[in-house]
């Protein structure tokens, strides 16, 4: 989850019966959608021993604190393991994972029955995911071809905030309501509902 530390496990497994020895390079990289690089965000080195059908794993952290800054709007973090089997003419793994970090941030809650022409308020909850504060929030909520700019106050760390937004449907049928969060440390943090009027 977006703001929290990641952890991982490599899992190496030795199927042969004969004792192998594993170098280990390991990388981790914010990315683009396209796999383009950002920024790397760790490097680190290590040298495993396995028997004879042994396994081990490999635990590694990224920490928020490493990755925070480095992250794009599409919140992807690209993980590759060079896995290097000493004495066998160079013979090499490589495990790659992309990471898709996801947001908790917006929940909307609806009454339970919508009718047209007759004013509603929903509840709009937002929340600061990071161990340190956010200024300059902002909320932008589209709704019948229409945006509406709210101003925020700042919030603590792993705090959680509402507003309620009332407006008045014009016509039945569904009605998307979406919402995106912005404040200084992050940006496009996106929750949508589809709402159902009903006729009065």
């Amino acid at each position: 989850v977006f703001g929290k530390d990641i952890n991982l496990i490599l899992v190496l497994n030795n199927l042969s019966s004969d004792h192998k020895s594993i170098r280990v390079d390991m990388s981790a990289s914010t990315i683009l959608y396209t796999r383009r690089t950002v920024a790397e965000i760790l490097k680190a080195a290590t040298s495993v021993e396995l028997g004879p059908k042994q396994g081990k794993q490999i635990r590694v952290k990224i920490p928020y604190t490493h990755y925070g800054k480095y992250l794009t709007t599409d919140k992807r973090i690209q993980v590759t393991a060079l896995c290097e089997v000493m004495r066998t003419n160079g013979l090499k793994l490589l495990v790659e994972k992309t990471i898709i970090l996801e947001d908790t941030n917006i929940i909307i809650k609806l009454p339970r029955r919508v009718v047209v022409n007759k004013a509603v308020s929903l509840e709009i909850s937002y929340a600061n995911p990071l161990p340190e504060p956010v200024s300059r929030c902002v909320l932008l909520v589209t709704l019948m071809n229409q945006q509406v700019k709210i101003n925020l106050a700042r919030l603590a760390p792993r705090e959680r905030s509402k507003i309620y937004f009332e407006f008045t449907p014009r016509r039945v049928g569904p009605l998307q309501l979406q919402v995106d969060f912005s404040c200084d440390k992050f940006s496009h943090v996106k929750g949508f509902v589809t709402i159902a009027v009903a006729p009065a």
